[in-house]
């Protein structure tokens, strides 16, 4: 019995002392789960790549400055590659809903967002005595350009009278192209300002036709022209002053002008680098440049406008004016 408590005892012993000996640590698996070859076992990684994965330590950079962006690979930028087209931002979208102009035309007025229509006079067809063509006329925005030809009537010819007027939208296309028969007797056609000769009396129209047509377009839009005074005159119509942009009064242009007022000629050489009138008078080609003019330099005539007529005042007139406030007084 003491024999067996002896052995038992030496057996406990061994069995401790194995289970407190340190364990082989276990073989790591391969990336793949998969059993190398003796092959792959025996080949050795070279000497400059023994660390394929491994990636150079990190440069540190003070708190105030930025590292170094990187001249390949993708970089951070808040600009738009060359090409990439652009949308419209949807609050110019609103905008331009409640001021009845698309939001491509606003943010190229603007500059926002959207790549400008390039400034040229040939970019359009020009098709005389075509009247109001249905295609563009659908789908006018806020701004309308106008420009009248007219011929002599009188004693001398020295009094005006409409002969031609032509109408371009936002974007220079053609809107509305008319002859003018004038009620009076023509004793000086201008042929070689104007361009009007009696041969195109034989498809003119009627003022009283021109004039309605010509009515409803400008209404609640905004006229632009160069010295649009005139053009209204002959035409016979009232337009509110906050809803005209004239070029030939734009204090911006002051400075081309060699008396109180700049020539369209020299305003369409010196801001556009195009020569107009060069010969006979187009009134298409004359309300394009206006439209041009106005279009390059929006940003200017509208806070001009802003300072004229403050919060949405006036724009009929001093008389108006006048007549308005008498009336709240009484």
């Amino acid at each position: 019995m003491a024999e067996l408590s002896s052995n038992w005892k030496k057996l406990q012993a061994k069995i401790k002392a194995e289970s407190s000996a340190p364990k082989p640590a276990p073989k790591r698996k391969a990336a793949d789960d998969t059993i190398q070859t003796p092959s792959q076992k025996r080949q050795k990684p070279h000497p400059k790549a023994s660390h394929p994965q491994s990636k150079p330590p990190l440069k540190s950079f003070p708190s105030h400055k930025k590292p170094p962006s990187s001249k390949m690979g993708i970089t951070q930028s808040s600009q738009l590659p060359r090409g990439t087209p652009s949308t419209t931002h949807p609050s110019l979208s609103l905008w331009a809903a409640n001021h009845d102009i698309t939001p491509e035309s606003l943010a190229e007025a603007y500059s926002l967002g959207t790549r400008s229509t390039p400034l040229s006079l040939s970019d359009h067809p020009t098709i005389p005595n075509s009247g109001l063509l249905p295609d563009v006329a659908a789908s006018l925005g806020k701004y309308l350009a106008i420009d009248c030809e007219m011929v002599g009537i009188g004693t001398g010819g020295h009094e005006s009278a409409l002969a031609r007027v032509s109408v371009v939208d936002f974007h220079g296309k053609q809107v509305y192209d008319s002859y003018v028969r004038p009620r009076e007797k023509v004793t000086d056609w201008r042929t070689h300002v104007s361009g009007i000769a009696p041969k195109h009396m034989a498809t003119a129209r009627s003022f009283e036709e021109v004039q309605g047509e010509v009515a409803g377009l400008l209404k609640d839009r905004v006229v632009v022209g160069h010295d649009v005074k005139h053009d209204l005159q002959v035409l016979e119509l009232d337009h509110s002053a906050r809803m005209i942009r004239d070029t030939a009064k734009f204090s911006g242009f002051k400075e081309f002008g060699n008396g109180p007022k700049p020539a369209l000629k020299v305003l369409a050489r010196e801001l556009l680098g195009v020569e107009i009138q060069t010969g006979q008078h187009s009134s298409v080609e004359d309300a394009r440049v206006a439209m041009m003019l106005f279009r390059k330099h929006k940003p200017g005539f509208d806070v001009e406008v802003a300072n004229r007529f403050p919060e949405g005042g006036g724009g009929k007139g001093k008389a108006a004016q006048h007549k308005k406030q008498k009336k709240r007084r009484g």
